[in-house]
C-alpha cells in the first residue's frame, strides 16, 4: 500500500527510488488532468515533466493538508492552465465565451466512425467542451474526486463545480440522443 507520509519523508531525505514510486503511483493523475486541457502530444509530455519538476521543487511545502493527490493534481492543472494562457494565441480553438450557449458542432463522416466505438465517442464529446467542463468531468468522473476536491485543485468554487458538473452531463446526453436519432432515420 501507497503511505503517503513515508513517500514524502523519503523524498525530502533525498532517496531517489522514493520519488521514483511517487511519480509512479501519480503519472496517470497528472496525465488526465493534462490531457484534457492541452491538446498537443509533445506539449502534454513536456507539461507533465514541469508537473513532476515543481512536485520535486516543493515537496517540502506539503503540510497534508489535503490529500497529496489532491495538490498534485492542482500542481497538474494550474500549470497546464498557465501553458494555455501563455499559448493562447496559437491554440487550434478558442474557448466560448458564453458557456452556457454552448453546441456542439454538427458532426462529419469522421466522427460518425468515431462514433461506432463509444469510448471513443464520449471521449470526442468531452474533448470539445470547454475546458472548465472536460476538467470537471475529468477529475469527478475519471479520478474521482470529491466536489470539494476539485474546488481546491482548480479554485472553482464547489457550487459552481457543481453546476459545471450538471451542464456538461446535459449537454453530453442532449448530443448523444440528438446523434442515435439521426441514426435511427
Amino acid at each position: 500500500m501507497f503511505n503517503e507520509k513515508e513517500i514524502v519523508t523519503r523524498v525530502l531525505n533525498k532517496e531517489l527510488r522514493a520519488f521514483e514510486l511517487l511519480v509512479k503511483q501519480y503519472e496517470k493523475l497528472v496525465f488526465f488532468v493534462i490531457h484534457r486541457l492541452v491538446q498537443d502530444r509533445q506539449n502534454k509530455e513536456d507539461i507533465c515533466q514541469e508537473v513532476f519538476i515543481k512536485i520535486h521543487q516543493n515537496l517540502h511545502r506539503f503540510e497534508f493538508q489535503s490529500k497529496l493527490s489532491t495538490w498534485i493534481a492542482r500542481i497538474a492543472y494550474l500549470t497546464a492552465v498557465n501553458h494555455l494562457k501563455k499559448n493562447k494565441n496559437h491554440s487550434p480553438s478558442q474557448y466560448p465565451e458564453n458557456i452556457d450557449n454552448y453546441h456542439f458542432t454538427e458532426t462529419d463522416p469522421e466522427n460518425e466512425f468515431i462514433k461506432k466505438n463509444t469510448a471513443a465517442y464520449v471521449n470526442l464529446l468531452i474533448e470539445q467542451m470547454p475546458h472548465q467542463y472536460k476538467t470537471v468531468l475529468t477529475l469527478y468522473h475519471l479520478n474521482e474526486f470529491s466536489c470539494a476536491e476539485i474546488e481546491e485543485i482548480t479554485g472553482i468554487p464547489e457550487g459552481t463545480v457543481k453546476s459545471y458538473l450538471f451542464r456538461a452531463r446535459k449537454l453530453l446526453k442532449e448530443k448523444i440522443e440528438k446523434d442515435l436519432k439521426k441514426e435511427k432515420i
